[in-house]
């Protein structure tokens, strides 16, 4: 009967590992009250999203003079703008904008930070510096002034803010996932896998990359978050999605100048970001509190 070499073992090891520590990542993370109504939060916000043309009351761009400014009540729950528009009917119809953007920017982001950050760790060397001069270069620049930049040469429109926010916000991820591959690339399991003749593709997605999701996991959480404000931010100095369609950020930007007549047209939606906001913060931070290993018992 075959033995197997300890590498090998190991291998099998921390393969086998991701099981056991998934369940306990998750018991952690439930015993985190913040985190766990943070994801309440967004779970409700993500099905108002894709649930909104069920749960809108009104056609979001319909028009109606003579219930303008209405504050809120039965009929209009938030209220109606200058134009006599929905305002509850807009909120859910711009949480599907915001929220997609915030999803789509991050995957971006984050694609492109896990290949880079990959090649960086695993190879190191004149890759490694080339990458993260490129990440330094990307850093000097404050990426909103950068995103303004972009936007000014490229017009603003939907698919054009979710790549900008992306292509500009991969540098975080990069340097995390670098680190990640620097400490894992020498791991007994890694050797093995390499003595075995696999390839680097192999070695770098089946074996090196699973084990260096978690701190991916809680940048994409914050990155969410930062990219709905970026998003609301651009669309609040009218260089985020073209109207009619609405925004949380062009829905505050169009309240502005009635807040003394109509508070509602900039609270809702200013409610709306901060406690999404707020929400994937405090998931991010319970993401990362449930993945230190100096907080295990």
């Amino acid at each position: 009967m075959a033995t197997e070499t300890p590498a090998v073992g190991a291998a099998r090891g921390v393969e086998a590992a991701p099981a056991s520590l998934l369940k306990d990542f998750l018991r952690r993370l439930a015993k985190n009250r913040l985190a766990v109504a943070s994801a309440v939060v967004i779970l409700l916000a993500a099905v108002a999203a894709i649930f909104a043309p069920a749960l809108a009351p009104y056609d979001p761009n319909a028009l109606n003079l003579d219930a303008q400014l209405s504050p809120p009540s039965a009929a209009h729950p938030l209220g109606t703008d200058d134009l006599g528009r929905d305002v509850l009917s807009r909120m859910l119809y711009g949480a599907r904008i915001s929220l997609s953007v915030g999803f789509v920017a991050v995957g971006i982001a984050i694609a492109i930070g896990i290949v880079l950050g990959g090649l960086a760790g695993y190879y190191g060397g004149r890759v490694d510096q080339v990458i993260m001069w490129l990440v330094d270069v990307m850093l000097v620049f404050p990426s909103i002034f950068l995103i303004l930049a972009v936007i000014a040469f490229v017009g603003p429109g939907l698919f054009k803010i979710m790549a900008i926010i992306g292509l500009t916000g991969w540098m975080g991820t990069t340097r995390l996932v670098r680190a990640e591959f620097l400490a894992l690339r020498e791991r007994e399991f890694v050797a093995a896998v390499r003595a075995q003749g696999a390839r680097d593709a192999r070695i770098i997605f089946r074996h090196i990359l699973p084990n260096a999701v978690a701190p991916v996991l809680v940048s994409a959480t914050f990155g969410v978050a930062g990219a709905i404000l970026t998003e609301s931010a651009l669309s609040f100095l009218g260089l985020g999605v073209p109207p009619p369609n609405a925004t949380w950020g062009s829905l505050l930007s169009d309240g502005k100048a009635m807040i003394e007549v109509a508070w509602w047209l900039t609270v809702f939606p200013g409610l709306a970001i901060f406690v999404v906001s707020l929400a994937y913060n405090l998931l991010g931070e319970g993401i990362r509190d449930a993945l230190d290993p100096r907080l295990r018992v």
